[in-house]
């Protein structure tokens, strides 16, 4: 029987991660930007910063260029998160754009939060291409742009996990 009430790695005590929260839509602006906006809040809930928000089209170089800012940023961005562009039509080109350049997938993200979603909104959540890895000393995850999934992989997946995870990229 597996036990949930503690890690088996135990992390360090909480610490503050610095990260980004990129929004990839075509239509929201700030004032639309609701899943954006939830990224921000439930990082600040946990303790962590915000040290860039943006809002960028659907569009790979663009995708890249934040990538490549966040490496570049300082004080040091050790974890980012995109919402939206990550479904099958043919502007969503987040998943190709990051997938292109992770040094590391960790492919079990994309299947719970599969799994997760499938539970509250039944099959169409196989048209999900959530996505998670490492680029550099980066921590990326890319969840769909919709509020609920966005919640849903925050609180279910990047939130337990986001401190391990950079700790074990230090």
């Amino acid at each position: 029987m597996l036990d949930r009430s503690s890690p088996p790695h135990p992390d360090p005590l909480q610490i503050s991660i610095n990260c980004a929260a990129i929004t990839v839509s075509d239509t929201r602006t700030p004032s639309t930007d609701l899943s954006g906006e939830l990224v921000k809040q439930l990082l600040r809930s946990a303790g962590h910063k915000i040290g860039r928000y943006q809002i960028i089209p659907d569009e790979p170089t663009q995708i890249l260029a934040e990538l490549n800012m966040a490496i570049d940023s300082q004080p040091i961005i050790s974890a980012i998160v995109f919402n939206g562009g990550t479904g099958i039509s043919p502007r969503d080109t987040t998943h190709e754009a990051i997938a292109s350049v992770l040094t590391k997938t960790l492919p079990g993200f994309g299947e719970i939060f599969r799994w997760l979603s499938y539970q509250e909104i039944g099959s169409r959540a196989i048209a999900s291409r959530a996505i998670a890895g490492t680029y550099h000393h980066l921590l990326v995850f890319s969840l769909p742009g919709s509020r609920g999934a966005v919640q849903l992989g925050m609180e279910k997946l990047v939130l337990p996990e986001l401190v391990h995870l950079v700790t074990q990229l230090r």
